[in-house]
């Protein structure tokens, strides 16, 4: 049988996906991208616009091929169970718990003896649903999920309803999982997670974040280790001690970050201010010199004034951060923020993501022109070859490309020198 798996959302999603095409691969069907008999939605719900594109997306694949085994999955079918199951063509809803599980779902539904339409487990179980995404070969860079779930109560966020309490994967699975990435040739993994520093919160033993990587950096292969979304509160002096020895950590760092105001972070319910995310940016900057930051910023939350909105301008300016994934604040149902008074205006919200985009391209254009006028060396891991071009990331996560006739360096770590910078990035030569 012929099947595809589609997937929107976060980098845990994928790799969730990721996990159920080995399967299926492994079961001796096939991957059609296009008239498939089987349909695997892996959905998002962070935003309402998720929620939209989730089911416009059911909607396609079942009118594409009305006859096809629609399964969905993901964050918006557990939050929005009833109503995934209610589109007309779904063939079955299964719940994040349960992902692992839809290989034999459908082999059951293949077979004729699923008598359900829907599989959920619970998330508050403390246990966690491990998979072993399957290296596709000649990856470049692998996802390796460590965590799931999230105990924060963010006044915005629907996530911990569909991701349940915080589980860690156990250190050794993780470790056993990136010694065979490594040992089929991929030489960076990330580790991620729903909230990535809260790995080993549930453990009893006090493993922590900073232990696991401490093991990772000594698996012979592995060359770059890059880390998920940091809580600003999470970077603390001690997981900051811990990591700065450490080898192949890349010293690039995302920061969850949502907003540079420390009213707006209060009424968010974060678990910071905005002078301790300034300190723990700082320490974690004098440990790591070289670092760039990217962030997480949301505008337009409820209550966010004009000048609260500049203080967060102001902080992002001042930080220089090298990208900024910048969401205008969406009302989920069931959250605190759905309700709160003062909702800024649609057209407010947009205004100060364009500011903050322009602020992005600016910074950029600042940090790009000095590593040009340096003529800065950079050692780039080249992910793709395309109309000429090498295309990869310096160690910091700075697009780079560079001049090639052919692909010889794919897959493979480079020194080059910084020349000049467009659109894409860096314009390089190589050394």
């Amino acid at each position: 049988m012929t099947f595809d798996v589609i997937t929107l959302g976060c980098r845990v999603n994928q790799y969730e996906s990721d996990y159920i095409i080995s399967q299926l691969l492994s079961r001796g069907h096939t991957r059609a991208s296009d008239n498939a008999d089987i349909y695997v939605i892996n959905t998002c719900t962070v935003t309402a616009e998720s929620d939209r594109k989730s089911r416009q997306l059911i909607r396609r694949c079942i009118s594409k091929i009305p006859n096809a085994i629609v399964i969905v999955t993901g964050c918006y079918s557990q939050i929005n169970q009833n109503e995934a199951l209610n589109i007309d063509g779904v063939s079955f809803v299964c719940g994040n718990g349960c992902k692992s599980k839809i290989p034999e779902i459908i082999d059951r539904l293949l077979s004729g003896t699923c008598n359900e339409r829907s599989l959920f487990c619970d998330l508050q179980s403390g246990e966690f649903d491990y998979t072993e995404a399957g290296a596709p070969t000649k990856r470049t860079r692998a996802f390796v999920k460590i965590q799931d779930g999230c105990d924060s109560k963010c006044a915005y966020c629907i996530i911990p309803s569909a991701r349940g309490s915080v589980r860690s994967s156990n250190p050794q699975a993780v470790l056993s999982e990136i010694q065979k990435i490594a040992d089929d040739g991929c030489i960076e993994v990330v580790l991620t997670g729903i909230e990535t520093a809260s790995y080993g919160k549930d453990f009893k033993n006090g493993y922590t974040l900073g232990d696991l990587l401490t093991q990772v950096d000594k698996i012979d292969g592995i060359e770059r280790i890059r880390l998920g979304s940091l809580d600003p509160s999470q970077i603390t002096r001690d997981f900051v001690d811990k990591i700065k020895g450490l080898k192949k950590i890349m010293p690039h760092f995302h920061i969850s970050l949502q907003s540079g105001c420390t009213k707006t972070l209060n009424a968010m319910k974060r678990k910071y201010s905005a002078e301790m995310a300034r300190e723990n940016i700082a320490y974690l900057k004098s440990a790591f010199p070289k670092a760039m930051l990217s962030a997480d910023i949301i505008t337009g939350f409820p209550g966010e004034s004009d000048e609260d909105f500049a203080k967060t301008y102001d902080f992002l300016k001042e930080i220089e951060f090298l990208h900024l994934h910048v969401f205008p604040y969406s009302k989920r149902k069931g959250t605190v923020a759905e309700k709160m008074p003062n909702q800024v205006s649609e057209n407010v919200k947009k205004e100060r993501l364009y500011a903050l985009y322009r602020l992005e391209k600016d910074t950029q254009g600042r940090i790009f022109s000095k590593i040009c006028e340096k003529s800065t060396e950079l050692s780039v891991l080249f992910e793709v070859y395309k109309d000429g071009f090498l295309f990869g990331h310096s160690s910091d996560f700075i697009p780079v490309k560079l001049p090639a006739t052919e692909p010889c360096l794919l897959r493979k770590c480079a020194s080059v020198r910084a020349v000049s910078f467009d659109d894409d990035g860096i314009i390089a030569e190589l050394i």
